[in-house]
């Protein structure tokens, strides 16, 4: 199982609508993909807190259709 890269960014712009985000596929298989993304919404939340928002507006499919997922978050300068 894959998640093409369409459906990854949509579920993280849906979530975070004002992000500068950027995917890469590490892999060539759509299954091993970086995320970093940068977004109001994380301002004053330790980066813990960061990754568990992304792993929410992912709705579970995280371990499923997303095999591996390396995430750098962060808040706007």
């Amino acid at each position: 199982m894959a998640m093409p890269r369409e459906e990854l960014e949509g579920m993280l712009r849906e979530a975070f609508p004002d992000a500068d985000i950027e995917i890469t596929d590490l892999a060539g298989d759509n299954n091993h993909w970086r995320a970093r993304i940068v977004s109001g919404a994380f301002a004053g939340k330790p980066r813990v807190a960061q990754h568990q928002m992304v792993y929410a507006a992912l709705k579970g499919k995280m371990g499923g259709e997303l095999h591996a997922l390396a995430l750098e978050t962060s808040a706007p300068q």
